[in-house]
């Protein structure tokens, strides 16, 4: 675990600034101690010798010093949480970005409940990072060095004194650092076990209910709340072991300057001025490098949550040839060759085969059973899912050699649970009052509107009212409607709307072709296999898995096998490599 990671600046870049910004501090900071210790030694010195006839000018300057030295430390802390803030919210935006980037079946494989814990929980705790423990070090590498130049201005010895007792305090904070580290790396992952079973609960809640079962898992998410309980309070210990360790240290080397510059004053030999400034500069010249200790254990969870945020951004995407630009889908068919999907460790194959076109400007419905892999078709089609067999072309081009963006900027996707973009309703279309007014009329959405306590100033999404999920997809079927976008993408239009509202889906797809938008829809209903030009079947398949789940449980044999060696149950040869964590 490292106290800064370079990646960092590469990745988040209102760090560069507020980094600029801790040195100009560090320099003022140092600025200041040093002025604050002479002051205090100079205006103690005349006092002791029974002549003080400046001390009242150098007591007048010592506050202000004072309260210089608390204005640095109270702008450091209010920029600090400005800067963690947009830090924090930077890396949540990358990190959602590229996890989407990574595809659905990526984030199916047990990645999706660690991407939510990192993007809220864990990136928050960056704040105290920012807040306690950046300013710390930099000002660590900064005023350490020069205040022990000063020292060995005043005193070459207990220069050399001071300089001999600071690897231990490193070397302390190194030993019990690992130990930190590995604590908080163990809290973030019970952590993500806990999302993942709570996301896991709530997803299943209504089929447990009905089967009566949803009292059952509350042991286990029990039993994940005490390890992450226990593993916090492991951290807390470890944190007040060091402070311990590191006050100790800091005392002790203060204590040997105090009792080598307290000797050489009774003999004469150092002046009391300077014999005050050694001993007061001592702590202040380990007090940066004491508090980087204490701090990185209370910012111990935030450096892993960087760790775990950039390891992902550093995670390669799937290839993508990013010369080609999509070709104009207003006048080039789409075409499905043997389309097949894959899933690992799975006989299903779903969609089998799929092979169709889909024409511009014309209606061209999905139909099949569910599970048929129709959903998964329009994920490859939209470049989220590589196929596992067969090819999807726009025109003559492969979809994998399209630039997405440029895919994405000609298509208008309405899944089945729309999301809701935070502000207006307004806000949420994007068009002008009268184009926004014309396709709420037709999808209906204008009755929706007329409830609003607003009308289309209503703010909805977060902190705003809420729709329900068939408004919603009205709200998204009008977004659609006003949309320049040549390609229309429905995902079961009418899935969350009663017969009655399913006229407003129908008068949506012949409006959306009588426009001339190459409209592709998942459906079921008759009504809207009525409407379409073109019906491209899709069905699911199977296929011998045998190989795979023998190569697999080899796998895991093999594993446990080495496991059992690591743990002494058993005594076989094997390489050195796997002897020192190369399995685990």
């Amino acid at each position: 675990m490292k106290p800064f990671d370079p990646r960092l600046i590469r990745y988040a870049s209102a760090t560069r600034a507020y980094i600029a910004f801790l040195v100009g501090l560090g320099l003022l900071s140092t600025a200041s101690i040093t002025a604050q210790v002479f002051l205090i030694a100079y205006a103690v010195e005349p006092i002791f010798y029974g002549n003080s006839p400046t001390t009242a000018r150098l007591v007048l300057a010592l506050a202000g010093v004072l309260l210089a030295r608390a204005a640095v430390t109270y702008v450091q802390k209010s920029i600090g949480h400005r800067a963690a803030l947009k830090v924090i919210a930077d890396l949540r935006g990358q990190v959602l970005r590229h996890a989407g980037d990574m595809g659905e079946r990526w984030l199916s494989d047990g990645h999706s409940p660690k991407i939510v814990t990192l993007a809220t929980r864990g990136l928050d705790d960056l704040e105290d990072y920012f807040v306690k423990f950046l300013p710390e070090l930099f000002l660590t590498a900064i005023a350490m060095p020069a205040l022990l130049l000063v020292v060995a201005i005043l005193d070459w010895p207990s220069a050399l004194l001071v300089a001999a007792c600071i690897p231990l305090v490193p070397l302390f904070m190194i030993l019990i650092g690992k130990l930190t580290a590995r604590y908080s790396a163990k809290r973030l992952k019970t952590m993500e076990e806990q999302s993942a079973q709570l996301l896991d609960l709530l997803a299943g809640l209504p089929t447990l209910k009905a089967l009566g079962r949803e009292k059952g898992p509350g042991a286990h998410v029990k039993t994940l709340g005490d390890r992450f309980a226990s593993s916090t309070l492991q951290t807390l210990a470890v944190a007040f072991l060091s402070g311990a360790a590191l006050e100790f240290l800091t005392t002790l080397t203060t204590a040997l300057v105090a009792v080598e510059v307290g000797f050489r004053m009774v003999g004469g030999s150092i002046l009391l001025a300077h014999g005050l400034i050694l001993i007061m500069l001592t702590p202040e010249i380990l007090r940066p490098l004491r508090e980087v200790g204490t701090q990185f254990h209370a910012s111990a969870n935030g450096v892993a949550a960087v760790d775990a945020a950039l390891t992902l951004l550093t995670t390669p995407l799937p290839t993508h040839d990013d010369g080609v630009t999509a070709p104009d889908l207003a006048s080039t068919p789409i075409k499905f060759n043997g389309v097949s999907m894959f899933a690992e460790g799975r006989a299903t194959v779903a969609p089998a085969g799929l092979t169709g076109v889909v024409e511009p400007g014309k209606v061209t419905v999905l139909r099949g059973p569910s599970g048929a892999g129709k959903t998964t078709a329009v994920s490859m089609l939209l470049g989220l899912l590589q196929p596992s067999e067969g090819t999807i072309r726009i025109g003559s081009i492969p979809l994998e050699n399209i630039d997405r963006e440029s895919l994405w900027n000609q298509i208008t996707w309405v899944p089945q649970r729309p999301a809701l973009i935070p502000g207006t309703v307004a806000d949420n279309l994007g068009a002008s009052p009268e184009e926004a007014a014309q396709a709420a009329a037709l999808t209906g959405f204008s009755d929706v509107v007329a409830s609003l306590p607003d009308g289309w100033d209503t703010r909805i999404g977060s902190g705003g009212v809420g729709l329900s999920v068939g408004q919603r997809q009205r709200l998204a079927l009008t977004r659609a409607l006003v949309s320049p976008r040549a390609l229309v993408v429905l995902d079961e239009p009418s899935a969350h709307l009663d017969a009655s509202s399913e006229t407003y889906v129908s008068d949506v797809v012949k409006e959306l072709r009588r426009r001339g938008h190459t409209v592709l829809v998942i459906a079921h209903r008759a009504a809207m296999v009525a409407l379409a030009d073109h019906v491209i079947d899709v069905r699911s398949g199977t296929r011998d898995i045998s190989a795979e789940l023998a190569a697999d449980a080899a796998r895991r044999r093999a594993i446990e096998a080495v496991n059992r060696v690591l743990d002494g149950e058993a005594d076989f040869a094997i390489p050195a490599a796997l002897r020192n964590g190369g399995t685990r």
